[in-house]
């Protein structure tokens, strides 16, 4: 019996069958698929997209993640900024009587009769002295310039910043006080008018503030002597209202004043040179 062969095709004979769409991991990138990643990645095109086509960031730019509006370098010239529209904002009430300032002497004349004991809210406000507090600074730069003077760059810029900025204190406070003319609180009216700024707040937070710039900068208890620079300010402030040296606006002023001042110092202290080590 003789089987008759079967007609043979050939690869080139066969006919051409339509693409069909295959199970497994190729469906995650189908559109709508379930699966890892972006459920609409692909949209119906191949998976395989050159890498000059693809984009790396939002709205075609590149992958590189932008500089945090939070960080230290624009804090560095915001707070000088929103000190100087502080301070303006305070004096044009006081200049102007506006209704800040009525607010101001009620608290004033509270704090005042309050029961804090006098002869500690005196030597509170005796802080602000600048017999007190320019020795604290003059220390602060010694120090600064002995730990610096063979690592620094300019060792003697951040010392001289600091010296400037405690000079500016009377050139800024004296013409100030002259032109709001500010009657004083109770004990201090009919002496003389001119008590906004406060001179011996601004004293304090500049001489201390440019003093913990010198000395703590940069090291890791940097918070925690910025914490006593504000608490040591705050317990000055309330001196001098308690003793009706200053109404309170007098000794909030002298503070945005004081951090409009010590820009300079801050910025001359941001790039310092740490002490070379010991062999």
């Amino acid at each position: 019996m003789n089987a008759t062969p079967g007609p043979q095709g050939t690869a080139g004979d066969a006919e051409p069958v339509p693409p069909q769409c295959r199970s497994g991991r190729a469906l995650a990138h189908t559109t709508g698929a379930a699966g890892p990643g972006h459920p609409h990645r692909s949209n119906g095109c191949s998976s395989h997209t050159p890498r000059g086509a693809r984009s790396d960031g939002r709205n075609g730019d590149s992958g590189t993640i932008p500089p945090v509006p939070g960080s230290p370098s624009s804090r560095l010239f915001l707070l000088p900024l929103l000190c100087a529209l502080l301070f303006a904002l305070t004096a044009w009430q006081v200049a102007a009587h506006g209704p800040l300032r009525t607010l101001d002497e009620h608290l004033g004349r509270a704090v005042a009769g309050s029961a804090f004991p006098r002869p500690l809210a005196g030597f509170l406000a005796d802080l602000g002295n600048a017999t007190v507090a320019v020795p604290v600074l003059v220390m602060a730069m010694a120090v600064w310039f002995l730990r610096f003077r063979h690592s620094a760059a300019r060792p003697w810029l951040p010392p001289l910043a600091a010296a400037l900025a405690m000079a500016a204190v009377p050139a800024l406070v004296v013409p100030l006080k002259t032109w709001i003319a500010r009657p004083g609180p109770p004990p201090m009216a009919g002496v003389h008018e001119g008590f906004f700024p406060s001179g011996h707040a601004a004293t304090a937070a500049v001489a201390y503030g440019a003093a913990v710039l010198l000395l703590f900068r940069g090291s890791w208890w940097a918070r925690w002597a910025a914490a006593g620079y504000a608490l040591l300010n705050a317990a000055v402030g309330v001196g001098l209202v308690r003793c009706g040296y200053h109404w309170p606006l007098d000794v909030a002023g002298a503070w945005c004043l004081s951090g409009v001042v010590l820009w300079g110092p801050a910025l001359s202290c941001r790039n310092r040179a740490r002490p070379c080590p010991s062999p």
